[in-house]
Formats: C-alpha cells, sequence, structure tokens
C-alpha cells in the first residue's frame, strides 16, 4: 500500500481501520453438541483470531483452501449477485463456524450440500452444521460451503476518511479490501493469517471489463448484452489482497523473462501519462529479484484507474492498483510488496511494518542505485522527521495508526540499522532473499522476522530491536 510520509506519498495520507472494527458485531453461535448416539462433541468455531486491533475480523475452527466466486455486477444500480464456494479444512470438530460479510443479504447457505441453518450478528454469519450424526465436521475434513448472497455492496469509510470495500466509479465499480474492505464483496475468513487460491467469474455489462487479481482462466464471452470473465490466482492469497475493478479498461499481456504473464489494464483517461512507467514493469520486477530473491508469482502487471477513483495505491496480488498515472517510486513501492506483504504475509495487523518499512526501504535502494540518491540520505531525511517518532513501528497504538508514518519510514530506518550491522551488501540481501524464501507464500510475525536476522547474521541484535523497532524515543542516528 502506499502509505508514505505525506512529504512523498503520492496516494492517500496516513490509512486506519478503526472504524471498520466497529462493523465487526459479535456472532451468535450455536451451542456444542453431542450429534448422535457415541458422537464426538463438535465446538463452534471462534467468531474472530483475536487479531490485536482487530479482535473480531477472521474465524476460528477451519483453513480456506480456495475460493471460486461467481458475481453478477449492475454497475448501473451498483448491485451484485453473487455465489461463494468455500473449500475450508476444519482445524476441530466443528458444530458451527463464521463467515465474515458486511451488508449483503444472504439467500442461502450450504454445507456439504445440505441446507445450512445461517444466523446473523452485524458483519458475521454463523452457519450450524450439527443438524445430525451425518452433518458433523471432523478435525481434518474438507468441507465446501455455498452462500449466495446479494445487494448493494458497501463502501466502509475508516477513521481517517479514506475508503474502502466497494467503491462507486464513473464507469464501474472498485473492490479494494485492505484491512477488511473484502467482506463487502464477499463471504469468507478476511483475516491475513489465513490464505487461499482463488477462481473468479464476473459478469458484466458488454462493453466494460472485469478486472482481477492472477490470470485470465480464457477469453471474456459475450452472450446477448453481458460479457463474462474469469480470472485464476494459483498462489495463496489474503483477502485483504484480492481485488475487483469493473469499468472501461485498455488491457495489454506481455511474457517476460522467467514465463512471467504481465497483465496491465489502464483506463483510457490515464493510459498516455502511464505508459512510460509500465513499459518499466518487467525492468522492476527484474530489478527486485535480484535483491528480495525470484519473483513469488506466475503474474504481475498493475491495475490504473482514474485520480479519483480511489484515494491511494494499493499492492493487490499480482497487480497492484494505481489511482492515476503511478510514478516510478510508487511502482517499485508497490511491486516490492509482491514479496513483502503479498507473498510473506504478516501474522497480524500489528505487523504490518515488516510489509511498508521493507517496501519502503525498496524505494531507497533503487534511488541509490538508479538516481545517485544514497540510503543513507533517505536515511537521514527519515530520521529529521518528527512524525517518523510518534510511536514504535512495531507497536501502533491502536487500529488507526497501522498504516501510519512510523510504520513506513521508521519501518525502513530498521532496515537500514540491519544493513549497517550486517556490513557486507553481499550478505544483507542475500539476508532479504532468504527471509522471502524461508516464509514464501506463508505468514510471518515480527519475532519471526527478528529471531531470523539474529540467527542469520549471528548476531544479537536486542539493542537494535530496542531503539529502533520498540524504544519509544529517537536514538542517536549512530546509535
Amino acid at each position: 500500500m502506499d502509505h508514505r510520509p505525506p512529504a512523498s506519498r503520492m496516494a492517500r495520507g496516513p490509512r486506519t481501520a478503526g472504524a471498520a472494527a466497529l462493523l465487526l458485531a459479535l456472532a451468535v453461535l450455536a451451542p456444542a453438541c453431542t450429534a448422535g448416539t457415541g458422537g464426538v462433541e463438535g465446538k463452534p468455531g471462534a467468531s474472530g483470531v483475536h487479531d490485536p486491533y482487530f479482535p473480531k475480523l477472521g474465524n476460528g475452527g477451519y483453513d480456506v483452501t480456495h475460493y471460486d466466486l461467481t458475481l453478477d455486477v449492475d454497475p448501473d444500480e451498483q448491485t451484485l449477485r453473487g455465489t461463494a464456494e468455500i473449500t475450508a479444512r476444519a482445524t476441530q470438530d466443528l458444530s458451527s463456524f463464521n463467515l465474515d460479510l458486511a451488508g449483503l443479504t444472504v439467500d442461502s447457505a450450504t454445507v456439504e450440500g445440505r441446507p445450512a441453518a445461517v444466523n446473523r450478528a452485524g458483519d458475521e454469519l454463523t452457519l450450524r452444521t450439527d443438524a445430525g450424526v451425518e452433518d458433523r465436521l471432523h478435525k481434518g475434513e474438507t468441507f465446501r460451503t455455498v452462500v449466495r448472497y446479494s445487494g448493494s455492496p458497501r463502501t466502509i469509510t475508516d477513521a481517517d476518511g479514506s475508503e474502502e470495500g466497494w467503491l462507486p466509479t464513473d464507469d464501474g465499480a472498485l473492490a479494494l479490501g485492505e484491512p477488511t474492505g473484502s467482506m463487502a464483496w464477499f463471504p469468507g475468513n478476511h483475516h491475513p493469517g489465513d490464505k487461499a487460491s482463488y477462481d473468479l467469474k464476473v459478469s458484466v455489462p458488454k462493453g466494460l471489463a472485469a478486472v482481477s487479481n492472477g490470470v485470465p482462466a480464457g477469453p471474456p464471452v459475450t452472450s446477448g448484452d453481458r460479457t463474462t470473465y474469469r480470472w485464476h490466482t494459483a498462489e495463496p492469497m489474503a483477502s485483504y489482497l484480492a481485488t475487483l475493478a469493473v469499468g472501461r479498461f485498455t488491457t495489454r499481456t506481455s511474457v517476460m523473462a522467467g514465463g512471467i504473464t504481465v497483465f496491465t489494464a489502464v483506463d483510457p483517461e490515464s493510459a498516455k501519462a502511464s505508459a512510460a512507467t509500465l513499459a518499466r514493469v518487467p525492468e522492476v520486477v527484474k530489478w527486485e529479484a535480484e535483491h528480495f530473491g525470484p519473483y513469488p508469482f506466475s503474474a504481475t502487471g498493475a491495475i490504473v484507474d482514474r485520480k479519483d477513483d480511489a484515494g491511494y495505491a494499493l499492492e493487490t496480488q499480482n497487480r497492484p492498483f494505481f489511482p492515476g498515472p503511478p510514478s516510478i517510486g510508487l511502482l517499485v513501492h508497490e511491486m516490492a510488496h509482491q514479496w513483502f506483504g503479498d507473498s510473506v504475509t504478516p501474522e497480524s495487523w500489528r505487523d504490518m511494518w515488516l510489509n511498508e518499512g521493507l517496501a519502503t526501504y525498496a524505494e531507497w535502494l533503487w534511488e541509490e542505485e538508479k538516481e545517485d540518491t544514497p540510503a543513507q540520505d533517505s536515511f537521514d531525511e527519515a530520521y529529521d522527521d518528527d512524525a517518523n517518532w510518534a510511536f514504535p513501528p512495531a507497536d501502533p497504538p491502536g487500529a488507526a495508526d497501522i498504516s501510519e508514518q512510523p510504520v513506513y519510514g521508521r519501518g525502513a530506518m530498521v532496515i537500514h540499522k540491519i544493513r549497517e550491522a550486517v556490513d557486507d551488501d553481499e550478505e544483507f540481501f542475500a539476508l532479504l532473499a532468504g527471509w522471502t524464501k524461508a516464509h514464501r507464500h506463508g505468514n510471518a510475525s515480527t519475532a519471526d522476522f527478528t529471531a531470523y536476522v539474529e540467527k542469520t547474521t549471528g548476531q544479537d541484535l536486542s539493542d537494535l530491536w530496542k531503539s529502533w523497532l520498540y524504544g519509544r524515543s529517537r536514538p542517536a542516528a549512530d546509535g
């Protein structure tokens, strides 16, 4: 996401999702039961995973492996009809489990082909699975849930006034999900700790395009006044990185070295001003792969909409979203997220600095190597900015602060201090590539990162963590 300090930010100002937490009401869970004689007692899956900033976000008792979404979008009315087929594995014996869904109406639901009782409390759906012994879900069992839903998707306004979820545009709509917005357009386990593969089938009015993550699963098919687009994302993806852009787009597909598909979709109003930067996508991906390890996905590219369609850029997986023509620095930042955030995804929203500090440092590295601005100069500028010292990057005060300036600028300073401690660029870049390899397509926490760095370097860096990552006062610049 582009949440850099306001002085250099090309997209929106500091973002928070504090207001979104208020949307997550407590679920009414079915009681534990024993189904049938000699049955194993099933328990309700938790209605949240106790994220430090969004405790009701996500759900317990199961792990989603695949989402198959079929959507029929009416941009004029800003409505959709959807079917979500969710394949998951039970991590406990389940009598009921929850899905996150904001605003939309559930028309029906089944679990393993049988009708499921649905209870709704705010943004929590509870599906009961304990009607009889044959319906109980056992630990380790893979099961399929189908939810049919409809309505007008909700725009979620965060505490800082920024908007996510479903964003109407002049020629269609845009779905952006960080940190909670994906539940505005499909039901799921909407916490970054539960990643899955995706298939998306979207029907829109003829003349419009529907662009999402991954690669096209065949050409568009037009029938009457509707065109259907299919997208497939094979690698695991956190739901906040899923996107859908409906509108008039000029699209281009090519293949870069390594067989990586490059797909760009650009609003005609932004096409001319975007052309030079988008032409450098393969160059940026290649350069970042040299520093951070092999590119982790089978596709890359970008979605460029109109300047006013959103207030920020976002690292949507495979192809970042940009509100208007991006600068090369912004492209570098969002592409770096494909490694830091998209492939190696934070374990919780407290670990946001791992995304943003590393993506910001990627910008510093690009400026050092391509624009003759030493990373030390970028460090010094960030060090002198009082806004970077509002709080420690690894311990934001609340949900309203997880994307504030210290997470970016001071987070990047932490990475620079690690580079100084290593004192050998070849070893430093090997360390970064080793990190992305160790947690490729997984989740990682701040504790995982600090332990990895110390093990890899063989150094005790507790003073560095204490001063730069967790300290509440500004240490000496050479400390």
